[in-house]
């Protein structure tokens, strides 16, 4: 599985999306959200501002990652 740091306590899911090259911008980030393409933690999330924290795991089109805090 991958894995996605971030520096700060949490990252919002469309910022996530595009740190793990998933999609090329934050319009294609809107657009899967919004279409319910992306699963959080094992649910379908609507929310583009969805705050992921270490932990997190992320899965688009057959692809999944999961969020780490630098600080652990």
């Amino acid at each position: 599985m991958e894995e996605v740091f971030i520096r700060d306590e949490f990252i919002k899911l469309g910022q996530a999306l595009k740190l793990a090259n998933l999609v090329e911008s934050g319009v294609d980030a809107k657009f899967v959200v919004q279409d319910g393409l992306v699963k959080v933690n094992g649910e379908v999330c609507t929310m583009r501002g969805k705050k992921l924290v270490d932990g997190d795991e992320v899965s688009f089109e057959g692809n999944t990652f999961v969020v780490r805090s630098k600080s652990n």
